[in-house]
């Protein structure tokens, strides 16, 4: 029996028809929990300090993943760990997401996030939540790592204007946390080591050599990676979770940041 030749044409025809089935089960069954460590170093001095980043869980039930992401950030063993927001969209939910970040093996400092007041929580089990680790949920106020720590982590609701003109001590590294990154426009003067937000989750589906087809509010240009503003460099995570029933990413992999600052 001949076998049919393949011919060059042939093959890229068949890979061209191949493509879009391609790209929708990877955006649909692979990507979202296909969770990315990605590693930043803030400065060029020696690090002081190791710790983890990560937001936007939007927990919805999924335990098996949500226990992945809480084993992958203790498998990092880092110094303390940094959540800005969303933790979940429905109060039902809210529970057992706090009942997996309380496995967590280190401090945890947090920030909420639009869903965490849209979903209308009582914030009180998750300040109860994150105080248990060692850490704080911060609420516009702004603590030291650990007793005698030169790390000082500050956290904004963004609910009103100016409300990052804490009193800063400008011989401690002070790390700001908040959910949406365009108020890195909105800090009134303000000077940071570092900002760390959420809330773009990078686009969820990024073109490459384009972007992201399209982003929430309050983003801005500020859609993903490290960027350099005039309050200081700004990291903006990608995020665990998905908006809504938007269950589908493309060339933006879930994410957990390993930060050295």
């Amino acid at each position: 029996m001949k076998v049919p030749r393949l011919t060059r044409r042939k093959f890229i025809a068949a890979a061209l028809l191949a493509t879009p089935g391609l790209i929708v089960a990877d955006s649909k069954w692979i990507e979202p929990t296909w969770l990315k460590v990605r590693h930043v170093r803030i400065g060029n001095q020696k690090p002081a300090c190791r710790f983890v980043h990560f937001t936007d869980t939007h927990h919805k039930g999924d335990l098996a993943y949500l226990n992945a992401v809480v084993e992958r950030i203790n498998s990092l063993e880092p110094d303390f760990v940094c959540f800005t927001g969303d933790i979940i969209e429905e109060e039902n939910y809210l529970a057992e997401a706090l009942d997996h970040f309380s496995r967590i093996k280190a401090p945890m400092f947090g920030v909420p996030g639009n869903h965490d007041f849209w979903s209308k929580v009582s914030f009180e089990p998750i300040h109860k939540c994150f105080n248990a680790s060692g850490g704080a949920w911060l609420l516009d106020e702004q603590c030291p790592v650990a007793k005698g720590s030169n790390i000082n982590l500050i956290g904004i609701t963004c609910s009103h204007d100016n409300q990052a003109k804490l009193p800063l001590n400008p011989s401690l590294t002070n790390i700001l946390l908040m959910h949406y990154p365009a108020w890195a426009k909105k800090l009134g003067g303000q000077k940071f080591d570092l900002i760390l937000a959420g809330h773009s989750h990078g686009g969820q589906v990024r073109i490459p050599f384009y972007g992201p087809v399209v982003v929430p509010f309050a983003v801005d240009e500020y859609d993903l990676g490290l960027y350099q503003t005039p309050a200081g460099p700004l990291y903006v995570n990608s995020g665990i979770g998905y908006i809504y029933n938007y269950n589908f990413r493309f060339n933006c992999r879930p994410e957990i940041t390993v930060i050295e600052i």
